[in-house]
């Protein structure tokens, strides 16, 4: 539980330091637009009040979706306490809730997720927005899905 707790922390401490840094001390709510390396990676300023892609947006679901983040990270913690897990489930369960955890207080700051990154390549122009916290839910689902538990070697031995 260490290892989640850790990898939680880091991830939340990233997500936040760079929501800070690009909002407010590059001042992107009033640019709106930084060019970092066009047209691969822009800072385009963006305010998500609903789910992906701002699916929900046109309604007020920031307490449904912070409790739907609270209730997520606790069946997680609650499943890795009771089943032991291996070193990388611990490590997707706390990319998982340190994300979490860092849109959680964004939507208590601010009302809304603040999103900046925007990636585009080849003649596509991607017009969305995500943020680390974003990227570390993603990692973390798909690590909780695919990682090793480690608990069906040890009921084999």
């Amino acid at each position: 539980m260490r290892l989640v707790f850790w990898t939680g922390f880091w991830v939340f401490l990233v997500d936040q330091a760079s929501k800070y840094f690009v909002v407010h001390y590059l001042d992107l709510i009033a640019v709106k637009h930084i060019d970092v390396l066009p047209p691969f990676l822009t800072f385009r300023m963006a305010w998500n009040k609903g789910m992906n892609f701002g699916l929900g947006a046109g309604f007020d679901m920031r307490w449904v979706l912070i409790g739907v983040a609270f209730l997520i990270s606790g069946i997680v913690l609650v499943w890795l306490w009771r089943r032991p897990q291996s070193r990388m489930m611990n490590i997707a369960a706390g990319f998982l809730i340190g994300g979490a955890l860092g849109n959680v207080i964004d939507r208590l700051l601010y009302g809304a997720v603040a999103d900046f990154l925007n990636m585009s390549c080849c003649g596509f122009n991607n017009p969305y927005a995500f943020n680390v916290a974003d990227v570390a839910i993603f990692i973390g689902a798909i690590g909780i899905a695919f990682a090793d538990s480690g608990t069906e070697k040890k009921k084999r031995a």
